[in-house]
Parts: structure tokens; sequence; C-alpha cells
């Protein structure tokens, strides 16, 4: 029947079959193409695949619209795409017994049987009629023709493979396959003919998407066989996908020929037992194609026979990095680093062993291996061996051959683990990190030089993700006791200043003793002085940062605190306070940075100091400005060393409490500016924000 007829013409299977068909052999052409590398016998396969692109657009017109024209076209490029793969094939025929199996035939009788088979294939194809059109007496002399031309394809298709040495047949397997199927298909449609006297109409309206199907396998014979001047390569998930693609489709096709039977013939029943066929036969499916171990026989099977290698090197080492640089749910870097190594050989888990740093080998990480507590130390018998060798261990063969691994049997260790399989050194240079024990593969696993050399390349791989973790750790963890020392720095910087303060204050309680007020001062300083301790003590626990969060401080009660402590041991200092100001900061830790600052103008202005605090506000900032009169700065001293740690003119200083204070008013957003000259004083001015302008930069901010 013609599908033009048909009401709903759209839904028709030849529609479908002949335009995926149009597409898929003209993107085929379209790479060849594109890769084409000059001329060669290749010419002849791009001439079939554009012949076939042209007759499934052909049939495509035909089966929507009744066209004859269109139906002639058809005819006639069927033809050309046979006569094509006919002399194609005539002329890779292996020559003599030279062992080329991609010899191009040159001599006169290869060239004239080509010929002959391409005219033959070109007038015999002309003659053919539409399907189920009714018989008009000479279909089946044509279908007889038509199945002679399929045969002698055949034929060549055989000669071409036996006529290959056996140690170059991969390379024409694939196109051997992908003509066998396309001849195979027609020779079964063109005998139907024969026997019916018209082609079946559902054989050829499926007729275009099965050819179509062949494409990856024809591509795969391409991307092998260079001397055909193509320059194409096929990807082994496009072959797994293809693979798995046609033995879904074989198998769903096999579950609704028994689901037929069983309808037609099951009598009462049939309607029963076809329902449970259906579902047990997709229940299958689904188990099959989430199963791992399939999925691995798949991979071992397409590796086995259509490519020379078994990894496609640029996916495996592309999923390896992934895997091992993927952090969150998928574990961490050693646990990410065995299921790394087990994924190439498929293997379900494994175990790693790393050094420890004394020189012992301990069981760091684990999966699908159960938790091992023995330690190994470096003398012992599997780790000198894989410094000496650096082999990748096969357990199996262990066990049968332990005089080959120096060895009188297998370590009773290793007896707790009877599905290891192999042991992979780990090596960072030429230090031994680790290795790590591999579990069983999933399906039956060849070892052979291109997996060792494999393991061993990801083995190093895997050593060098390890040694920078276990490098970041070290880092880590230095800079963590690098921090408490300048912490214990700063702190034990603050106790001097506060001893200080106490030998000062004794020393001036035996003269002021009776002194009523100089008693309250001196209660208050030792009190002061004493909270500050607990403080620091506090801080030396939890850290560099200060405890609490910046918050509200009103300078005036730090200036109070400033005026009481250097009354109390004897230094008369004059304050100008603007009162109201409020900073944002640590009460102490601002207290700190201006009695630090205070305290260096009374060490540099000698045994009469006159010191000047002034605190006002300028602009949205708070200053802070201590100014006195003694022997100056250098203006180099003061850029290249005042605010740099470890760093004093003072013989007893520590050179910590003018850096630790220009650190603190930085990270509040503050600022301190130096005035000075030798001979001339200094002056120093603490620049603060005010509580009111941070507040009002915030909210217009959130604005």
């Amino acid at each position: 029947m013609n599908p033009a007829l048909d009401p709903d013409w759209s839904t028709h299977p030849a529609v479908w079959s002949y335009g995926l068909a149009a597409l898929a052999f003209g993107a085929f052409s379209i790479q060849l193409i594109l890769g084409r590398r000059g001329s060669g016998v290749g010419g002849l396969l791009l001439a079939a695949a554009l012949s076939q692109a042209v007759w499934a657009a052909a049939s495509l017109v035909y089966a929507t619209s009744g066209d004859g024209f269109a139906w002639g076209m058809a005819r006639l490029f069927d033809g050309l795409r046979y006569a094509a793969l006919l002399a194609f094939l005539a002329l890779i025929r292996t020559a003599g017994s030279n062992g080329d199996s991609a010899a191009v035939g040159t001599g006169r009788k290869r060239r004239t049987q080509a010929a002959l088979l391409s005219s033959v294939a070109i007038a015999v194809h002309l003659f053919e009629r539409p399907p189920s059109t009714g018989s008009t007496g000479g279909e089946s002399l044509v279908a007889f023709l038509l199945l002679g031309v399929c045969v002698v394809g055949l034929v060549l298709v055989e000669q071409v493979y036996r006529g290959t040495p056996e140690a170059q047949r991969w390379n024409v397997r694939p196109l051997g396959v992908a003509l066998a199927a396309v001849f195979g298909y027609d020779f079964v449609m063109y005998s139907d003919a024969a026997l019916f006297r018209e082609v079946d109409a559902n054989l050829w309206a499926v007729r275009g998407v099965a050819h179509a199907l062949v494409i990856p396998v024809l591509g795969i014979a391409v991307a092998r066989n260079k001397d055909w001047r193509f320059d194409v390569a096929v990807s082994r998930g496009v072959v797994a996908g293809s693979t798995a693609l046609v033995a879904a489709g074989g198998y769903l096709l096999a579950i609704a020929v028994i689901g037929y039977y069983v309808h037609h013939f099951g009598g009462s029943w049939g309607k029963a037992l076809l329902t449970v066929v259906l579902f047990a036969g997709l229940l299958v499916f689904v188990l099959v194609s989430l199963s791992g171990t399939f999925r691995a026989k798949l991979r071992v099977f397409i590796a086995k026979h259509f490519f020379p290698y078994r990894y496609d090197y640029r996916e495996e080492w592309l999923s390896f990095t992934r895997t091992l640089s993927s952090p969150g749910t998928s574990g961490s870097l050693r646990e990410r680093s065995i299921r790394a190594l087990a994924n190439l050989v498929e293997s379900t888990g494994g175990a790693l062993w790393m050094n420890d740093g004394s020189g012992a080998y301990a069981q760091v990480a684990r999966v699908n291996l159960p938790a091992s507590d023995h330690t190994l130390p470096a003398s012992d018998w599997l780790p000198s061996f894989l410094v000496s060798t650096g082999w990748v261990i096969d357990l199996h063969d262990l066990r049968q051959d332990p005089a080959k691994y120096k060895v009188d049997r297998l370590p009773a260790w290793l007896l707790q683990f009877p599905s290891a399989w192999l042991v992979v050194p780990l090596f960072d240079g030429e230090e031994l990190l680790g290795f790590v024990l591999l579990a069983n593969p999933r399906v039956k696993f060849e070892l052979n030089w291109e997996v060792l050399d494999l393991l061993k390349t990801a083995g190093r791989q895997v050593a060098g993700f390890l040694a920078h973790e276990r490098a970041t750790e070290a880092l880590l963890e230095a800079r963590k006791f690098d921090a408490f020392n300048r912490m214990s720095a700063f702190v034990v910087h603050d106790l001097k200043n506060l001893v200080a303060q106490l030998r000062l204050l004794l020393r001036n309680a035996e003269r002021h003793r009776a002194n009523p007020e100089f008693q309250r001062d001196m209660l208050a300083t030792v009190e002061h002085a004493v909270g500050r301790m607990n403080h620091l003590m506090q801080q030396l626990r939890s850290g560099v940062e200060p405890v609490e969060r910046p918050g509200p401080v009103e300078l005036d009660i730090v200036t109070d605190h400033l005026r009481r402590r250097f009354r109390a041991v004897g230094q008369g200092l004059s304050f100008d306070v603007e009162p109201g100001i409020v900073v944002l900061g640590h009460e102490d830790r601002l207290e700190r940075v201006v009695g630090h600052v205070v305290q260096n103008a009374v060490d540099a202005s000698g045994d009469n100091p006159r010191v000047r605090v002034r605190v006002h506000r300028e602009g949205t900032e708070a200053v802070v400005e201590v100014t006195d009169q003694g022997v100056g700065m250098s203006a180099e001293f003061v850029r290249e060393r005042l605010f740099k740690p470890f760093q004093s003119t003072k013989h007893t200083g520590m050179g910590i409490g003018a850096y630790e204070s220009q650190q603190y008013v930085a990270s509040i957003g503050g600022r301190i500016e130096v005035d000075t000259a030798p001979g001339a004083g200094t002056t120093v001015r603490v620049f603060l924000p005010l509580v009111a302008a941070r507040s009002a930069a915030t909210a217009e901010g959130a604005a």
C-alpha cells in the first residue's frame, strides 16, 4: 500500500524510517567529506553514502506523495549505492598472498569486475517496482535478479574477510558486519518478493532505518582503515550506545515475537500469558540495564571486538581526573582514589594503605572491603618488593607462583581479604607513598601490558593528589602553629607592659601608701591588670582574633582608665577629651592600642615627660592624638621599621606593639598616622570609625 494514500500518512512507519535514514546518511556523508584526505578507494564509500542519502530522501518523497518521478530517483540512487558498494568490495580484496588487507586492486581484471558488477546493479534496480502495487508478471524475475545482486554482495564480503590475514582482520571486521547487515536485510526482503511476486510493504517501510543502523559500525571501519583516506574518529561511547541500542531493540523484538505466538496459540490463557511474558520481559530488561556487571561486560566486549586498544585514553583520563577532583558526596580524597583506580579495571572496591610518616604503612580508607588494623613496616616484604620492582602485583598469580614474587606464600594479613586481586603501588617520585589493594572485577578481566602500564601511571597520579593533600594538611598545621606563636608574642608583649606597670606601682607604693587617692588608683590599676591578664589567657586559648565581635566603645571610658593607670605609676599626662565619642571596636584592645602609643611617648620623653592626649572628631572618624617632645624618629625608620614585627629601638622592647596596634586598627576600619622628626618629638594619630557613621553607611548599603 502506498503510504501517501493513508489519511494519516505522517504517522506511517515508512515516513519516519526514510526520514531518519536521510538525515543519518546525510550527516555521515558530511563527516566523510570533512575527513577526506585525498584520493583513494574510499571515495567509493563516500559515493555510496551520498547515494544512500539521496535514495532515502527520494523514498521519503515517494512515501508522502506517491510521485512516480520520486520512485524513479529512488531506484536510480539505490542502484548507484549498490554499484559503489560492489565496486568498493571488488577493489579491496586482497591481491595475491601479500597479506595487505587494504590493498587496492590495480589490475585490469579487478577494474573490469568492478565495472561489470556496478552496471548490473544499476540496471537491475531500474526495473524494481513499488511495494504492494499488484503483480504484472515480471516481479518475480526482477526480485530474483535483485536477490542475486545481494548474494554477490555477501560473497564479496566473505571474500574480503577471509582473504585478510588473521592478524589484520580487526581492520575489516566492522566493515564486514555493516555490509553483511545491509545485503542480508535486502536478501530477506527480495526473497519474500520472489516468493509472493511483490515487495512486502512492511519490509520496505523499515528498510531505511534498518540500513541507517549500520552507520556507527561503518564509521568504526572507516576510522580503522586510514588507507581509505578518511580521518574519522568514532568514540567508544558512541559504539557502546549503538551496541546497547541494537541489543535492546533485538531483545524487545524477541519479547514481542514470543508475545505474539503466546497470544495467538495460547487459547483461553493467551491474553493472560501475554501479559505475564511482557511484564517479565520488561522487568528483566530493566534489571539488566541497571546492572553494573552487564555494563562492564559490554565495555569489555566493545574494547575486544571493535578497537585495537582496550581503553579510550582521553575518556578514561577525563573520568579518572573527574573522580579524583570531585569532593562532596563522593567521599574523601582517599576513597575517591580507590574508586578511580577500581573503575579502570571494573573492580568492585579496594583499600588504601599509606605511609604514616614513621615508615609504617596503615590502612587509611576502604571501599567495599573489610577494615584492617594491620600495619606494615617499611622493611616488610610487600613495601620492599614494591619499591624494588614497581610492579602491579596480581594476587591470583602470587598464589600460584610465590617464588616469582620472592616470597614463600601469601602474607597472613592478606588472607582476611579473600576477594583481593591486585596491589597497585603509589609512587610520589621515587618514594612509595602507599599502595591500593583492589578487589576482584565484576567480569573476567585480562591483565596485559596495556592494563598494567595504565595502572602504574594512574597510581602515580593518585600519589600526586595524596601527596598534595598531605602537604596541604602540613601547611595548615604549620600555619596554626605560626598563628599561635604570633599570638603568643602579642600576649607576652602585653604581659611585659603589665609587669612594667605593676613594678612602677610597687616602687611608688612605699612613698604614697598613706595617700587614700593613691590607694584607690592602685587597687583600680591592679584590678584592671588582673582582668587584662585573664582576658589574655582566654585569647591564648581561643586564637588570635578577639573573642567577642566588635561593638560600641566610649572613648571617655578608655581614656579614664589610662589616666588612672598612668597617674598610679607616677606619670603625669594631660588629657583633652571631647565627650560622647563612640567608636566600633573592643574596649580592652583599644585601651591596649592607645596605652601602647602613650607608653612609647613617655619612654621617648626622658625623666620629665610632657605628653598630651587629645580625643576629638574629624568628619566621620574619631581621632586619638598623642603628642610628645621626645627624641623623635627618622622618616626611614617610620617607613621601613616602625610597623614591622620584631623591630624596636628600645633595649627591652620586643618590636610587637606597633605592629599589633596597626593590624588591629586596620581590622576595624581605622588607620594610624605618624608625624615625627629626630629631636622634634612625635605626634601619633589613631583614626577610628564612629559608630554613627558606620551604622549610616551600613544602612545606606542595605537600601
